[in-house]
């Protein structure tokens, strides 16, 4: 491994591959604080920008844009509540709550430690795993993936807030909002209303912008606007306390991530989710997380900066997309006369390895150029709201018509926004509604697969023991907040019953 290292560096560190890692890295973060944006458009509109360069320079800049962006939709997820990419929804639920608090600052730069640490750590696990895991994950069939929805699906128990039946009804409606459209595996429409624009159903991304972005706006004017946060610069630099109570969740969420993101197909977005379920699951205290609790914001970045790296694993090794931004960077390969597969390691070592350095070299300039820059990037909100409600929704409508490439995007973001606002105003959770709109697709075309593959028969899910164990583990996962909660109810009117009575007596 250290020799391929070594031959990685050699070609990644030199002058003109650096100038490239640090365009990369600066366009992704601009790109990915765009509402809507993202890393695969952001890739999809610049590959042209690369067809002269040297195929190993252009995959560094566009990995950099790739993982830029993974920090860039962060800033906006945090400032403003609006997340850049569907992978910062999770960052949104307490970044946000942090920035109102006055710690926005602190928020980016345990963001940016979370994103580096597991970015490092994923480099490596990649670098020394690759071949072995990418085996692994040849024996996932329709049967796990399914299971793996399944136990995505039990996370949303976490992001309920203080009703699993509000949470449970907005995941329900996700669940249904997805399934507008041609119906995965037929031919058959579904609730379009004989509307064209329907067939493809509706982006969970032009969905995301109108109730995160527009939604708070609505609800920002309608409280007569919020008043800027006049935070102390000291508030807004991370304490050493702060970093040592992330500490745990860096390395779960890394843990996570890697895992996650090996598999084909799973991407970054579903790693942040489990991350932050399985943080506010494992946690004392549960009902700090959509408060401004400070490891709801370490776990999901840290999972969705490993599960970045990771999804390399499969494009490499097998040459199957382990997300959707992977899938655009496939299709540069191909278009580079690069062919991603198991022999690629032995045919291009150079390429390969120049990449997978690079990803340490570009997460190096992030951590050197943001950190400093968080509590500087915090006094955006110093601003009067008032100024920035027009900008807010101006990049918000660009963003969701970029994102779909046609005029009815405009009508779904205005409809969602109007729905974002409703939710904030009777106080049902959003980021439920979000996730059962993203794993809506996922898990019904595994369902379908898994279908197929059993002739009809889905008792076949119990002849896979890894399916089974991931099942399990999600009926734990999706039962534990509550028990908890009803343990410590029961705690608490143990402990002040018998000071009621004596009070009485």
């Amino acid at each position: 491994m250290l020799e391929n290292l070594a031959t990685g560096f050699a070609a990644s560190l030199s002058p003109e591959n650096l100038l490239w890692c640090l365009i990369g890295v600066v366009a992704g973060t601009v790109i990915g604080m765009l509402p809507g944006l993202g890393a695969t458009t952001g890739i999809a509109i610049l590959i042209p920008l690369t067809l002269g360069m040297d195929p190993l320079t252009a995959l560094i800049m566009l990995a950099g844009i790739y993982y830029g962006c993974q920090y860039g939709s962060t800033i906006s997820a945090v400032l403003i509540a609006t997340p850049g990419d569907a992978n910062a929804v999770s960052t949104v639920l307490d970044g946000y709550a942090m920035a109102r608090n006055g710690r926005a600052g602190a928020a980016l730069a345990i963001s940016a430690i979370g994103s580096f640490i597991a970015a490092i750590v994923s480099v490596l696990l990649l670098a020394a795993l690759a071949a072995p895991i990418a085996d692994l994950a040849l024996d996932f069939g329709p049967v796990e993936n399914f299971a793996i929805m399944v136990f995505a699906l039990a996370t949303i128990v976490s992001f309920s807030g203080g009703s699993v039946s509000k949470g449970l009804m907005m995941a329900g409606l996700g669940i249904f909002l997805s399934t507008v459209g041609v119906a995965m595996g037929f031919t058959t429409a579904r609730f379009t209303g004989g509307s064209v624009n329907l067939l493809g159903g509706l982006d969970f991304v032009v969905v995301m912008i109108g109730v995160f972005a527009i939604g708070e706006v609505l609800t920002q004017v309608s409280q007569g606007g919020a008043a800027p946060i006049r935070a102390r610069f000291r508030d807004l630099v991370i304490s050493r306390r702060e970093l040592k109570e992330a500490a745990p969740a860096i390395g779960r969420g890394t843990g996570l991530g890697f895992l996650f993101g090996s598999l084909p197909g799973a991407g970054s977005t579903l790693a942040s989710f489990l991350a932050y379920g399985v943080e506010k699951s494992v946690s004392k205290r549960p009902e700090e997380f959509g408060k401004g609790a400070i490891r709801g914001v370490a776990a999901p970045e840290s999972a969705n900066n490993a599960a970045a790296n990771a999804n390399f694993i499969p494009t490499l090794s097998l040459g199957v997309p382990g997300g959707s931004t992977t899938a655009v960077l496939l299709g540069a390969f191909i278009m580079y006369g690069v062919q991603p597969g198991p022999l690629l390691f032995e045919e291009e070592p150079v390429l390969v390895w120049g990449l997978i350095t690079s990803f340490f070299i570009g997460n190096v300039i992030l951590l050197v150029l943001n950190l400093p820059m968080a509590p500087l990037f915090a006094q955006i909100l110093r601003l009067p709201y008032n100024y920035l409600y027009p900008f807010i929704i101006f990049f918000s409508l660009i963003g969701a018509f970029a994102v779909a490439g046609n005029s009815f995007a405009l009508v779904v973001v205005v409809l969602a926004s109007l729905l974002g606002y409703f939710l904030k105003r009777f106080d049902y959770p959003s980021a439920p509604l979000i996730l059962g709109l993203i794993l809506g697709p996922m898990t019904e075309k595994a369902l379908v697969q898994t279908s197929a593959f059993g002739r009809g028969d889905l008792s076949i899910i119990l002849g896979s023991p890894v399916a089974v164990v991931i099942l399990v583990l999600a009926l734990v996962l999706g039962a534990a907040p509550v028990i908890l909660r009803t343990i410590r109810a029961r705690r608490e009117s143990d402990d002040t019953s018998p000071k009621t009575l004596q009070g009485v007596s």
